[in-house]
């Protein structure tokens, strides 16, 4: 085969899966409210199983589920034989995932569940399927056309069972009021959680911040700098800030007669601040254009007010120690 024919061939498969997709929408009927509603009143653990391919998919979904707080986890039919359906209990969920809803390897769980009064909820393509007459709720999976050459291979079937997988996890989310920062919660590792950080996760609080009140001397000013490490002294009046001195501020002033140097003559009036919950990606950005180290956290509903009091310190090396890019 020429190389030019690989990308035609590439193609025609995505084109046929494509098309193939749209059909997910006949999915979206009772049926699925009903599902809907039952993951949301669910008073145990959504439990998904499925054998092969359809396996695959129910483990993927079910770590979805996982991932946005909801209690989860993939169950396989032909373990569960071996004492795994003693995870099963009965305030919890069964979606059990078959294509065709036949597999044989499938009937003793569907036998356990339906015995224990555990609620099924069951997706396949046949409605005259073993899986389907046994289930509580039906889901009914358009039949669509594979997208291989013999027009066999499972590709089409299992993009749409994942597409309503995803689907039914996005729609609990809306339901839950779910939010980037309630994601951040379930991933504070990788480059997801990294991205997730927000100003008020990583900035410098308390005692560590290098403040000092307006009417104290430079020479005081000069020992906070040395000691909190951070580069600026933030100058407080009343408890508001007043200004900020940076360290090349104070070295060009240690060349004249800083003993009686007035703080508020040399510091920079109105710094610039940042709300607590702003993205620690966007705090950083903000840092290369401006080419400054640091910047001064405060409380979202002070960020418009004349007076602001400081909440915290974003260094660079916070950001950069966090993994942010």
């Amino acid at each position: 085969m020429k190389k030019k024919n690989y990308i035609i061939s590439a193609k025609k498969s995505a084109s046929i899966q494509i098309n193939e997709l749209k059909k997910v929408k006949r999915i979206f009927n009772n049926s699925f409210v009903r599902a809907v509603e039952s993951i949301l009143n669910c008073k145990g653990k959504v439990i998904f199983a499925g054998i092969g391919k359809s396996g695959l998919i129910a483990r993927k979904i079910s770590a979805t589920f996982s991932s946005v707080g909801i209690p989860s986890f993939f169950c396989d039919p032909a373990q569960a034989l071996h004492g795994d359906m003693g995870q099963i209990e009965k305030r919890d969920l069964l979606i059990i995932f078959s294509y065709s809803g036949n597999t044989s390897e499938l009937n003793n769980m569907i036998r356990y569940a339906n015995r224990n009064r555990i609620k099924i909820i069951g997706v396949a393509s046949k409605p005259d399927s073993i899986l389907l007459k046994a289930s509580d709720i039906k889901i009914l999976l358009p039949k669509v056309r594979e997208s291989d050459i013999t027009g066999m291979v499972p590709t089409s079937s299992t993009s749409i069972t994942l597409l309503f997988g995803d689907c039914l996890a996005t729609t609990i989310m809306q339901q839950k009021k779910f939010s980037k920062e309630k994601f951040k919660v379930f991933h504070p590792g990788g480059n997801i959680g990294n991205s997730l950080l927000l100003a008020k996760d990583i900035m410098v609080s308390g005692v560590k911040m290098p403040v000092i009140n307006y009417r104290k001397s430079f020479n005081e000013a000069l020992k906070i700098m040395n000691r909190k490490q951070l580069g600026i002294v933030i100058i407080i009046n009343k408890g508001f800030i007043n200004g900020i001195v940076t360290d090349g501020d104070l070295r060009r002033e240690i060349k004249g007669n800083p003993k009686n140097k007035n703080l508020t003559k040399i510091m920079t009036k109105k710094p610039l601040v940042v709300s607590e919950f702003m993205p620690a990606s966007k705090a950083l950005a903000i840092m290369n254009e401006k080419k400054i180290t640091s910047l001064l956290v405060v409380s979202d509903k002070d960020i418009k007010r004349s007076k602001k009091k400081l909440k915290g310190i974003i260094h660079i090396h916070n950001l950069l120690q966090s993994g942010i890019k």
